[in-house]
C-alpha cells in the first residue's frame, strides 16, 4: 500500500523530500549500541545495555492517553468517554507517507506517551484524582483549558489507569502568554502525584521490586566505583531524609535523573535544535548520528537501562529486565517530531544595542565555543580535574580545556563521562535556568562576579542544607564594563 501511495505521489508532481522511501531504523540495534555511549570516568568503560534478544522479547506498548482536567473543570461527558471508548493505539504508521505524517503523530507520542510502570488502577486512586481533596495544599494550577500539566487518562484492557505524561511532562513549557511551547524545558508546578501512588521510587522509570524506599533512590544514583560515595548512606535513608533531598533537586525545571544525583542534580534539557547537536546530555552520555540514536535514548530512559557499569550491577536480576517496549514507529514518529521543533517568535529585538553586543561577543572570543549559526561548536569539554584517556580523541570531538565549572555531575554520578558538552546559546532568552545545574536563574548572574563567593546566594538549584555557596567557573565577560556587559546581555536575549 505504501508503494502504491508514493507512485501516486510522484505522479501527481509531490515533492520528493516530502516522501519517506524507507522504514523506521530498528531501535535495539546490537552494531548502533556498541559503540553509542560515552565511556564512565573512573571505570572507562562504555555502561553495558540489554540485548536485541532481551528487548525485542518485551511486550509491546501502544496506548493512547488522555488529559486529566482539575477537579471541577471536566467537561460534561468526559469521563463517560473514557469509560467507554477502550483501549486505542497511540500510532498506526500503516498509511504514512510523508515526513509530515510521521511529525503530526510524533506530536502525538510527544504528548500522549506514557511512563507504562507508573499506570495506576486503583478505585480509589482514581476518585481522589477527580476530587479536590487530591490537590489539597498542592500549589499545582490547571492550565486555560483546565487541564493538568503532566497527569494522563489511560483506557486499558483493565479500566482506565491514571498516569504520568513522560516526554511532556518534562518538556513543555508555558509561557506568558498563554501558549505551551513543546520541547523547552518544563516550568510549572507538577502535581502531587506521591498520593496517587505514581512515581513513589522517586528517580526510578520501572518499579523496583523488593526495595525499601532507601534502597531504590541508593539503586537510582549511586555509584559505588567512586571512593566516598555520598549516596552509600542513602541505602537505610529514612523517608523524612529522602523527601527533602528528593524536593530541592526537584525544583521547576531540575530533575535528579536516574543515573543521576539528587546531590548534584541537572537542569532539563531544551529540545528545540536537538537536530543539530552531536551528543545527548549535558555530559554528552550518547553520540547522536541520526533518528535512531534518539530513538535509542528515548527507549533507554523510559523502560531499557540495564545500569550495568563494567562489574557493578545496580539491578537484582528480578529488576533487570525491559517490562515493555515502544513500538518502533512511535520511537521514530517522536524523533522526526522533536527534530521539527522550532524556537518561538524572540520578542527580544535584534536592533542597535543587540548587534553592539554582537561586537562584543566577538571581540571577547564567545565564538570560540559557541559559534553561529548554531551557537555551540558541538565540541566537549573537560571537567576540571579530569585528564581523558588518550584513546577518547579518536572517537569523542574534545577541547583540551575546562571551563571550570561545578564538576560533581561528570566525576561522580553514573552519568559522568569527564566531560560537558558545549550549550547552544540560542534561545537562552526563555530557558530560566543556566549551567548544568541550574545554579542561576538569569543571565545577569552569569556575569556577577559575587557567585564565585562562598557566600553568595544563587537563585538556583542549592543542595539541601546550604543557603550560600560559590558557583564556579565560567568565567568569561566577568570583568566587562557596565556598557559592554549590558549589550552582551542584549545580544544574547536577541538569539
Amino acid at each position: 500500500m505504501r508503494k502504491i501511495l508514493l507512485s501516486i505521489l510522484i505522479l501527481a508532481g509531490a515533492p520528493l523530500a516530502a516522501q519517506i522511501t524507507r522504514p523506521p531504523p530498528v531501535t535495539w540495534d546490537e552494531t548502533a549500541l556498541r559503540e553509542w555511549a560515552t565511556p564512565i570516568a573512573g571505570l572507562n568503560v562504555r555502561p553495558g545495555h540489554f540485548s536485541p534478544e532481551e528487548y525485542h522479547k518485551a511486550p509491546i506498548d501502544n496506548l493512547r492517553t488522555y488529559p486529566v482536567y482539575y477537579p471541577g473543570r471536566e467537561p460534561a461527558g468526559y469521563w463517560e468517554m473514557l469509560q467507554s471508548v477502550g483501549p486505542k493505539p497511540l500510532i498506526d504508521s500503516s498509511a504514512f507517507v510523508t515526513d509530515a505524517d510521521w511529525v503530526r503523530a510524533g506530536q502525538r507520542v510527544f504528548d500522549e506517551f506514557d511512563i507504562a510502570a507508573f499506570r495506576v488502577v486503583d478505585p480509589k486512586v482514581i476518585a481522589l484524582a477527580r476530587s479536590p481533596e487530591g490537590f489539597a495544599k498542592s500549589a499545582v494550577k490547571p492550565r486555560a483549558d483546565g487541564t493538568l500539566p503532566d497527569l494522563r487518562w489511560i483506557p486499558t484492557s483493565r479500566g482506565v489507569a491514571l498516569g504520568l505524561a513522560n516526554c511532556a511532562s518534562c518538556h513543555t513549557r508555558l509561557m506568558p502568554d498563554g501558549t505551551l511551547l513543546r520541547g523547552a524545558p518544563q516550568n510549572e508546578q507538577p502535581s502531587p502525584i506521591g498520593r496517587f501512588g505514581i512515581g513513589r521510587w522517586g528517580a526510578s522509570a520501572v518499579e523496583l521490586v523488593g526495595d525499601t524506599p532507601g534502597m531504590a533512590v541508593w539503586r537510582s544514583w549511586a555509584a559505588p566505583w567512586i571512593k566516598d560515595d555520598i549516596h552509600e548512606s542513602l541505602k537505610t535513608a529514612p523517608l523524612a531524609q529522602i523527601g527533602p533531598l528528593f524536593v530541592a533537586a526537584a525544583g521547576l525545571g531540575l530533575f535528579p535523573r536516574w543515573n543521576g544525583s539528587a546531590y548534584y542534580t541537572t537542569k532539563i534539557p531544551d529540545l528545540i535544535g536537538f537536530k543539530d547537536r552531536k551528543y545527548i546530555d549535558h555530559t554528552a552520555t550518547h553520540r547522536h548520528r541520526g533518528a535512531g540514536d534518539l530513538m535509542r535514548y528515548s527507549a533507554l530512559v523510559t523502560f531499557s537501562d540495564s545500569s550495568d557499569f563494567g562489574p557493578h550491577r545496580m539491578l537484582t536480576d528480578e529488576q533487570r529486565r525491559v517490562p515493555l517496549r515502544a513500538p518502533d514507529e512511535a520511537l521514530y514518529a517522536l524523533a522526526m517530531f522533536i527534530y521539527s521543533l522550532e524556537p518561538p517568535a524572540n520578542p527580544n529585538r535584534n536592533d542597535q544595542g543587540a548587534r553592539a553586543g554582537e561586537k562584543v561577543f566577538q571581540r571577547e572570543g564567545c565564538a570560540a565555543c559557541h559559534a553561529p549559526p548554531f551557537y555551540t561548536n558541538n565540541r566537549l569539554t573537560l571537567a576540571a580535574g579530569f585528564t581523558p584517556p588518550s584513546e577518547h580523541f579518536k572517537s569523542l570531538d574534545i577541547m583540551r580545556v575546562s571551563v571550570g565549572t561545578d564538576p560533581n555531575l561528570a566525576l561522580k554520578t553514573r552519568k559522568g563521562t569527564g566531560y560537558y558538552k558545549v550549550p547552544s546559546l540560542k534561545g537562552v532568552w526563555y530557558r530560566g535556568r543556566y549551567l548544568h545545574d541550574g545554579s542561576l536563574t538569569n543571565l545577569e548572574e552569569m556575569f556577577d562576579p559575587g557567585r564565585l563567593r562562598d557566600d553568595y546566594m544563587p537563585t538556583g538549584f542549592t543542595p539541601p542544607g546550604q543557603k550560600t555557596r560559590a558557583v564556579p567557573g565560567h568565567v568569561f565577560g566577568m570583568k566587562l564594563n557596565d556598557e559592554d556587559r549590558a549589550a552582551l546581555l542584549k545580544f544574547l536575549r536577541s538569539l
